[in-house]
């Protein structure tokens, strides 16, 4: 019988997890983004639940209350990679299926390149491989649209802005499609619990990536899924993605904004469980 998992720790920090799904289904590991924790990804991870998956999704460094430590360096990539593959090795039930959104893919795309042995299937939202983002800043209009990112390099200021004038958090947010819903989510679980700077040290280890990072192939099967009203991220992004995977791979377009796990989960699911039953094929 397997055992719910509540947390895990890594190097002194302690990670918590929404453990979700029939104890003894296929793993899927799922990792939220910016600017939020698991809790956004349970309108998808109950319907794949509903299809006989377990689910495990982390709050990941920089939101667990017992994971946050100091400084921009503990936010590196590497880092990143190393918590999900403690929490891989603490399910002891891998290789594992994963999905990310936002710096979730991210941190999925990176973790696939590097542990392929780990990585059963693989499915990312909305964030492209890093080498296609890097590509298409200089062959679209992604430079503009990630103005933000340049912005919370900035020290202390950001997170100022956003606790003492909430007004322009909420607006930045309703303009990327986010729900009046999710938007309360930001505040009570992000901004309310001390998460803000933490969460924006993600940006801030990006000058820290490495050249690797940026080129290394992913060799496991991929489906990556942008949508049509994502005001962060260019199509062009998507459409390269293809070329830094040498395994199988689908590029998939839904309707809808940035917020993809909350928005579309019905199509998502579907993609994803379409991505993990090609094994069979």
């Amino acid at each position: 019988m397997n055992t719910r998992l509540t947390s895990f720790t890594r190097a002194g920090l302690e990670f918590d997890v929404v453990d979700s799904g029939p104890p003894d289904g296929p793993v899927i590991v799922a990792l939220h983004g910016f600017p939020q924790t698991a809790t956004s990804l349970q309108p998808l991870t109950a319907l794949l639940n509903a299809r006989g998956y377990r689910t495990i999704a982390p709050n990941q460094r920089g939101y667990s209350p017992g994971a946050r430590p100091p400084g921009r360096f503990a936010y590196r990539v590497p880092e990143l990679v190393d918590d999900v593959v403690a929490l891989i090795d603490d399910i002891d039930r891998g290789p594992v299926h994963l999905v990310g959104h936002d710096w979730g893919a991210m941190v999925a795309w990176s973790l696939a390149a590097a542990r392929p042995e780990l990585v059963r299937t693989l499915v990312t939202v909305s964030v492209p491989h890093p080498g296609a983002f890097a590509r298409s800043m200089i062959s679209s209009d992604q430079v503009l649209r990630s103005f933000y990112m340049a912005l919370f390099q900035l020290p202390v200021l950001p997170e100022r802005v956003m606790r003492t004038r909430a007004g322009v958090l909420d607006r930045m947010l309703a303009k990327t499609g986010m729900t009046a819903d999710a938007i309360a989510r930001v505040h009570t679980e992000i901004i309310d619990t001390g998460a803000l700077t933490t969460a924006l040290n993600w940006y801030r280890a990006l000058a820290l990536i490495t050249p690797r990072a940026v080129t290394e192939r992913v060799t496991v099967p991929v489906t990556h899924v942008w949508s049509t009203g994502d005001t962060a991220l260019t199509r062009r992004g998507a459409e390269l993605a293809g070329e830094f995977v040498t395994g199988d791979y689908r590029l998939a377009v839904l309707d809808g904004s940035h917020w993809l796990p909350e928005e579309r989960p019905d199509e998502l699911a579907v993609l994803v469980a379409e991505r993990i039953e090609s094994l069979r094929g």
